[in-house]
């Protein structure tokens, strides 16, 4: 039923617990997790006002540390016997979730209801909501 699994993650420890719930669908015949982290294009754009550093430099380091968050999670999803794709985008979350969700026709998702931000929202993170609301696939959403 869930053959694919669209994981996106800020690498928070919502997003674990996520990772976790991934893991036990193995038993339940999940064969393939794409990883997804997308870089928030928000961020460069306020970082270009605000520093003298090369651009081009940051992205790069910023690139490198998320490659080398990722490496581990995929290690281990592939241990478990996972086939993995890992995916990094730059954009805005939201949009590059749905995006990717249809790109790669998963069978659904697993997200965390709060990202790594710990601003409240009412019940859920605001990444998370509009996920939910515009998905075309099922969305296991994993609270804290």
């Amino acid at each position: 039923m869930f053959k694919k699994i669209l994981y996106p993650t800020d690498f928070s420890d919502v997003a674990q617990k996520a990772l976790d719930f991934i893991k036990e669908l193995k038993n339940a015949g999940a064969e393939e997790v794409v990883i997804l982290h997308v870089i928030d294009k928000r961020f460069f754009d306020a970082i270009a006002w605000y520093t003298t550093k090369d651009l081009p430099e940051m992205k790069r380091d910023l690139l490198k540390e998320v490659t080398s968050e990722i490496e581990p999670i995929e290690k281990e999803l592939k241990d478990l016997g996972f086939k993995v794709k890992v995916r990094i985008e730059t954009g805005d979350p939201f949009t590059e979730i749905l995006r990717v969700e249809r790109e790669e026709n998963v069978s659904s998702m697993a997200i965390g209801s709060h990202g790594v931000s710990n601003i409240e929202e009412m019940f859920l993170g605001s990444v998370s909501e509009k996920v939910i609301r515009k998905a075309k696939k099922p969305v296991h959403v994993i609270k804290r």
